[in-house]
């Protein structure tokens, strides 16, 4: 089983961290993949090896896409490739995991339209006017898709993001 994290420079250090080690811990392969190759910086200091770019990735290749806050969705969500990947994720219902600021990719993919998510509060109304059904709360689960609003939502944002791989 794999797993794919996308992000950039100045990710939230614990929204991706968390996830990439937790699921690690369950022996699932992950990837971590950008806009190029080296590593990317999060806002606290931490860096990741980057393990692809945005275009060498085949969404087929993975089972779950997890999209970490902090101010790297706004980079990512102006790829078209990431938008690509995100839509690819929906249209064959593979669990997508957003937290914080994540969500800002899939709504310049088009794809929360009718979806209960949350988000991080300065998201919340660029969320709503995407035709997305916000709830303030620390997990959202609709079908295949998670979403937490902050770090300290990333207990309950995991236990969601693993039972959707049924771990």
């Amino acid at each position: 089983m794999k797993a794919l994290i996308i992000s950039a420079d100045k990710f939230e250090d614990t929204e991706l961290l968390v996830p990439y080690y937790r699921l690690k811990e369950a022996a699932i392969d992950v990837e971590v993949a950008s806009l190029s190759r080296g590593t990317i910086k999060g806002k606290h200091g931490y860096e990741v090896v980057v393990d692809k770019t945005l275009d060498d990735i085949n969404p087929d290749d993975y089972e779950i896409l997890v999209l970490p806050g902090g101010a790297a969705p706004a980079l990512v969500r102006k790829e078209p490739k990431a938008l690509d990947i995100a839509r690819s994720f929906f249209a064959r219902n593979k669990p997508v995991a957003a937290i914080c600021h994540g969500p800002q990719i899939l709504i310049s993919a088009g794809l929360l339209k009718g979806r209960h998510a949350t988000c991080y509060k300065s998201v919340v109304d660029e969320l709503k006017e995407a035709g997305a059904l916000y709830e303030d709360m620390d997990v959202v689960v609709d079908a295949n898709l998670v979403t937490s609003r902050q770090p300290s939502d990333l207990p309950a944002f995991m236990r969601e993001t693993m039972k959707q791989l049924k771990l």
